[in-house]
Parts: structure tokens; C-alpha cells; sequence
């Protein structure tokens, strides 16, 4: 494959990833301008940018799980109230609320909180994978 080739994937990898993120990154609109100008195969835009976003999820689940040990801390960004309301509206809603993943504003929080509750990984990935998998599949369709 040449270089040629494997720029659209590694740039919609990369919006992916960055939008699942706290960075404000249009991965949809990345999406949709890539299949209209037929830089890469739908399919494999749909894998890349699946994978590139659920691995932005998987590194806030991560963030999530190590970032109590530093709430003590001046420096850190949440305070403790904040922790517990968000986790206290996870619990109620259950493992089931990381379908929506990726909805904009909750999910990025949503995937943060799963990690600082410790939601076991083999609940965490197909969840999430199968509601922004389904997303962007959705947006392709209706382009």
C-alpha cells in the first residue's frame, strides 16, 4: 500500500481517536468529506475511524481507572463532588448507558467515569465499539 493510499486512513485514524478524546475534533465531518471525495474505500473508513474512536475511549477508561490516587491533589482537574455525581448517574443508568458512548458532550465523560468505577474492560470495549461503530455506519449510510 502506498503512501498515497494510507493518508486518508492515518488522518481519519487520527480525527477518531482525537474526538473521543476532551480535544474538539470533527471526526464525522472527516468522515463524510473522505467518502465523498472516494479517498478510501467506505469499509475501511468505517474500520479505521471505529477503531481510531474507541481507542480515544479506551484511553479515558484509562485515565479514569488511575486518576483517583491523584484527587488529593491540588493540580487535578475534578473535584470530589464531581467524581461522585458523575458516578452515581452511571450507576443508575448501568454498563448498558456505554452505548452511547459516543454522543457529543456526555460521552467522553462517560467513558472516563466507566474507568474511575473500574467497569471491567471486557464490558467496557464491546459496548462502546458497538455504539460509535454503529454511529459512523449510520453517517455513511446517509451520505
Amino acid at each position: 500500500m502506498t503512501f498515497d493510499a494510507l493518508w486518508p486512513l492515518l488522518v481519519m485514524l487520527a480525527s477518531a481517536f482525537g474526538a473521543a478524546t476532551l480535544l474538539i475534533l470533527p471526526s464525522e465531518a472527516v468522515l463524510a468529506a473522505q467518502i465523498k471525495a472516494g479517498l478510501a474505500p467506505v469499509w475501511a473508513l468505517l474500520v479505521v475511524a471505529t477503531i481510531g474512536n474507541v481507542g480515544g475511549s479506551v484511553f479515558n477508561w484509562w485515565l479514569g481507572r488511575h486518576a483517583r490516587r491523584f484527587q488529593d491533589r491540588r493540580w487535578f482537574p475534578f473535584a470530589p463532588a464531581t467524581i461522585e455525581s458523575a458516578s452515581a448517574r452511571f450507576q443508575r443508568w448501568g454498563l448498558w448507558s456505554l452505548l452511547l458512548a459516543w454522543v457529543p458532550i456526555i460521552g467522553d465523560p462517560l467513558t472516563f467515569i466507566a474507568g474511575v468505577l473500574r467497569v471491567p474492560f471486557h464490558w467496557f470495549l464491546p459496548l462502546v465499539a458497538i455504539g460509535k461503530g454503529g454511529r459512523y455506519a449510520i453517517l455513511a449510510a446517509g451520505l
